[in-house]
């Protein structure tokens, strides 16, 4: 499977360093540069990108000046940023920025944010293999070695949250809130329940780790 490459501009190296860790657990290639002149350099030369990722205040050209070289290759752009000020965000978004993060952000959302723009700009790729388990998020089919498993749909939801998380553990309220919505009622025992089919099912008992008081781990040996 082709992994979709992602363009990282930022001059902060703790913060380029942790988008990069959390992008390559998610299944992503990625390139870094710290110098916006230098990311641009790398445009068509050898390099291609499903997004972009970029500061604003950058050395050598600053991401509003870097957004028309990615539009010109067609690579989609989120703005991650400490300019919090509105007028700032408008001509981000109005200049053809699909999203406008303002730091500290919250590295989970940035993911879902990430694979949102690459699903709605047709860049998402759309199978994801944990082991000898296979999701087809277009068709929504599961198969276990060459035998489908047939999910519920928000069973569906939660297994693919989780595989798109691999070996990292998901808060409970995270998984609550980004599949049954903020506006939900119930209480996190419903996703126990989901976790638990989940394991029967697909025959992962040992690979979904309960992490006590917290939530779940995927485990991709």
């Amino acid at each position: 499977m082709v992994k979709n490459r992602i363009l990282i501009v930022e001059d902060d190296r703790a913060i380029s360093d942790g988008i990069a860790v959390n992008l390559q657990y998610s299944g992503y290639e990625y390139m870094v540069f710290a110098d916006g002149q230098e990311a641009a350099d790398s445009l068509g030369a050898d390099h291609s990108y499903d997004l972009a990722l970029l500061d604003i205040m950058l050395p050598g050209i600053g991401g509003f000046e870097l957004l028309p070289y990615m539009k010109k290759y067609n690579i989609p752009v989120i703005y991650l940023t400490a300019k919090s000020d509105t007028l700032s965000e408008i001509k981000g978004l109005r200049d053809g920025a699909e999203d406008y993060i303002i730091k500290p952000f919250d590295v989970l959302t940035l993911l879902v944010r990430v694979e949102k723009v690459l699903e709605r700009t047709g860049k998402l790729n759309q199978i994801l293999r944990i082991g000898d388990i296979t999701l087809d998020l277009e068709n929504r089919i599961v198969t276990k070695g060459s035998e489908e498993v047939v999910l519920k749909p928000l069973e569906f939801e939660v297994f693919t949250m989780l595989a798109k998380y691999k070996n990292r553990t998901i808060l409970r309220e995270k998984l609550l809130n980004e599949i049954w919505g903020a506006d939900f009622f119930g209480d996190t025992h419903t996703i126990d329940v989901h976790i638990a089919n989940l394991r029967k099912k697909l025959d992962i008992a040992d690979r979904i780790k309960t992490i006590p008081k917290y939530g779940y781990r995927l485990e991709d040996k």
